[in-house]
């Protein structure tokens, strides 16, 4: 079977094969469930079965897909964050002063 050459296109830009179907896919479906921790069971060809338990690392913090387009590396997440942190100072000492 021969692709035409807007499949063959697509599937260079995309770094996929062609076969793959995703129409009926959801973007972040399990995203919340993995946030949690999730278990991984391995099943052995000798009939043994292996339990992992995968918790995210402490302090991990998991960006959203329209934040990650403006922060592609931790590098600029601090940065952009190390700026804000004045601001914050600042708010929380003029609520402080009111009550």
């Amino acid at each position: 079977m021969k692709k035409g050459p807007i499949k063959m296109k697509q599937a260079e830009e995309n770094n996929m094969r062609g076969k793959y179907d995703f129409t009926g896919g959801v973007r972040g479906k399990h995203y919340r469930a993995m946030q949690t921790g999730y278990t991984v069971i391995v099943h052995k060809a000798d009939g043994t079965t292996v339990t992992k338990d995968v918790m995210p690392k402490e302090g991990a913090v998991v960006l959203e897909p329209d934040i990650r387009a403006y922060f592609p590396d931790s590098e600029s997440v601090n940065k952009a964050l190390r700026c804000l942190v004045p601001l914050l100072r600042k708010k929380r000492a003029a609520k402080t002063k009111k009550t």
